[in-house]
């Protein structure tokens, strides 16, 4: 397949074109590079295009087909929408119509858009499966919800087949290390333990220890990032025989505190972390964990990295080099 990937030079989005080189598809990435890394995609042609730029949006893709498009490119860092909410509206709403208005204009035809667990808040079950509420507690969540609302309307009235892919905890790095979380600030668990081993002076702080959780911090559901990308292969396949819109959680289905993941993270470099404990933030839900029946029934998806340790292996291996 020829294939149109945003936000290319992502975490994700950098691990989703390797897999699909190694699968012999061939990768255009679109990125203007604001968080993501040119040194993180090889051998693909690269449009440094801003999704909000309609004119060199069109001009770039004018008479250009793809078999489908990935649709990484967003703001994601849930602390900042609440302080910049426009900001996250207007790029992660408008940029996306603006590349579906093209995908429209050129007759590309199949869409998997990343979305995310954020779209749920506050959890109702421990399992959170692709029927549970939708209520939304921050601007990231809410504008990746009107995503998911306009493309479902959009792939009604067009001629045009959408997958939301709704990840859980991405974690983990490429298997030889090339590549991995290399996000500026660094929001996510694990990496902040690892790179907290590189800083003897650095204590890592675990937000809040009374939560109703077996040992009172947060869990949440890790899944691999290439495990993530090998999904939206299939979902592309998928759209061969079911058209229309359609939706996927994408979790491991188990459940980690921040402890476990401290220990595991010890057990995997065999170095001691040094921790304390500081407030729980708001709006942090105790427990976040997927139920991923329907991914695994309907897109025949499998999980490689079946264990927390294996995928702080590769993260640690990525942190190391």
């Amino acid at each position: 397949m020829k294939l149109l990937i945003t936000g290319g030079g992502g975490y994700i989005g950098s691990h989703m074109v390797r897999l699909a080189q190694s699968q012999n598809h061939e990768c255009i990435v679109l990125d203007n590079f604001s968080t993501g890394h040119r040194w993180a995609i090889e051998d693909c042609e690269i449009l440094d295009i801003d999704l909000l730029d309609e004119i060199a949006l069109s001009n770039s893709l004018k008479g250009k087909f793809f078999d489908g498009v990935i649709h990484f490119a967003a703001k994601s860092i849930v602390g900042e929408s609440i302080q910049k909410p426009y900001y996250y509206y207007r790029n992660n709403l408008i940029g996306t119509l603006n590349l579906v208005d093209q995908m429209l204009k050129n007759e590309i035809n199949n869409l998997v858009f990343s979305s995310s667990a954020a779209i749920f808040g506050n959890p109702e079950s421990n399992l959170i499966n692709e029927n549970h509420p939708k209520k939304p507690i921050n601007p990231y969540g809410k504008s990746k919800l009107m995503v998911e609302q306009v493309l479902d309307d959009i792939s009604k009235s067009n001629d045009i087949n959408v997958t939301c892919l709704r990840y859980f905890n991405a974690a983990g790095a490429y298997k030889s290390g090339e590549i991995g979380e290399a996000h500026n600030p660094e929001t996510h668990l694990i990496p902040n333990i690892l790179s907290s081993l590189n800083n003897k002076n650095i204590i890592f702080s675990i937000f809040g220890k009374n939560y109703p959780t077996k040992d009172g911090t947060c869990v949440r559901d890790y899944i691999h990032v290439n495990d993530i990308a090998h999904a939206h292969l299939l979902a592309l396949e998928k759209m061969e025989e079911k058209k229309g819109f359609n939706f996927f959680n994408l979790g491991s289905e188990k459940g980690y505190s921040v402890l476990e993941i401290i220990k595991s993270c010890e057990e995997v470099t065999g170095k001691k972390i040094n921790y304390r404990f500081e407030a729980g933030r708001n709006g942090d839900p105790a427990i976040l964990i997927a139920d991923n029946t329907k991914a695994i029934s309907e897109l025949g998806w499998k999980i490689k990295y079946k264990s927390i340790n294996e995928i702080i292996e590769t993260a640690w291996l990525w942190h190391k080099k």
